[in-house]
């Protein structure tokens, strides 16, 4: 994973408004487009017709919603394209608002804010063999992965797994790929023991093949289950909503510990009843988040000394060899020291 500033800053005097220290473009909406029952694509251009900053297949961008919403959403169009970047809003009635703002107030000729893009769910270069399980809106990060395997000539096949046929996202881009034996649809009405068999999909490992999927809790659970016998890394996965069913250790407790600041050397203390990031925020610095429970990485950090109690949901073994998530994460060590 490249290097991702900290979304960290101190506060200057007279300023009361959180801003992020990650790079943000502001970018003219070109079309917004009905993609499914529910989920609608935005194209997001630059206003001066320039390049955008290139991207891979699996990336998101942060999108400044209105209010302060900070959302994540990946892009689906061809990482090739150097000129727009493209996402899917499902207009969920159980999000927090981010969503709901995007379909009333995203118009063509509007703009929107946004970082540049980052990458936790790449595609692996090494796998032989690629095989992708979208479940719902999870489809998106895998539009982009489908461009980039195409080009290459690679082995590929996917599972796109929704309600129905007027659910299934970019249904047109994908039928011609279906035809050929690459997508297969499952609809389950509803009801998800009609839907694909995850078990019997992911039963036998292959060497060299590689596994990502992404889509709502439940498959991902689901998913995750039956790929459990699959070598870790083999397999790749990006959650859009924090997992309700994450294993919590046996006898875990929030101990207190102290932060330092590697630039300043200040020193706080982190109560067990407090997250980092509150304890940053009370002593003057401002801090972008989005989830606040460790599976978007918006608020990822370096550090330099002690040892976190990593309790994140994106980031993988050797990310945790420098970096955290401050939102959630804890401190094995007294003391963390944190590169701001």
């Amino acid at each position: 994973m490249s290097f991702i500033e900290a979304a960290v800053r101190p506060l200057e005097a007279g300023d009361f408004t959180a801003m992020t220290a990650l790079p943000t473009l502001t970018l003219s909406i070109r079309s917004v487009a009905t993609e499914a029952d529910g989920i609608v694509s935005i194209e997001l251009v630059d206003p001066e017709g320039r390049d955008l900053e290139p991207f891979t297949a699996g990336a998101h961008i942060d999108v400044h919603v209105v209010d302060g919403f900070v959302r994540q959403y990946s892009l689906c169009n061809d990482p090739a394209e150097r000129r727009r970047y493209v996402i899917a809003v499902l207009n969920d009635p159980l999000s927090r608002g981010g969503s709901r703002a995007l379909h009333q107030t995203a118009r063509a000729s509007g703009r929107l804010t946004v970082s540049t893009p980052r990458n936790h769910f790449k595609l692996s270069d090494t796998a032989t063999r690629h095989l992708l399980l979208a479940g719902g809106i999870g489809v998106t990060p895998m539009m982009a992965m489908v461009a980039a395997l195409e080009a290459k000539g690679a082995d590929w096949r996917m599972h796109y797994c929704t309600r129905g046929p007027e659910k299934t996202a970019f249904l047109d881009r994908l039928r011609p790929l279906a035809e050929d034996g690459k997508v297969s649809f499952h609809h389950d009405g509803g009801d998800p023991s009609r839907g694909l068999d995850l078990r019997s999909t992911l039963q036998d490992y292959q060497p060299g093949t590689h596994l990502y999927y992404c889509g709502p809790t439940g498959f991902m659970a689901a998913a995750a289950q039956a790929a459990a016998h699959w070598p870790p890394e083999a397999v790749h996965f990006e959650f859009f909503a924090a997992p309700a069913d994450r294993p919590v250790a046996p006898g875990r407790v929030n101990a207190p510990f102290q932060i330092k600041i590697a630039s300043t050397g200040d020193v706080f203390d982190v109560p067990a009843d407090r997250t980092i990031i509150q304890i940053l925020r009370e002593n003057g610095f401002a801090v972008d988040t989005s989830c606040e429970d460790g599976f978007c990485g918006t608020c990822m950090t370096k550090y330099v000394a002690g040892e976190p109690e990593h309790r994140d949901s994106v980031l993988d073994d050797d990310d945790h060899k420098d970096f955290v998530l401050i939102c959630c994460a804890r401190s094995k060590t007294p003391m963390l020291v944190l590169d701001l």
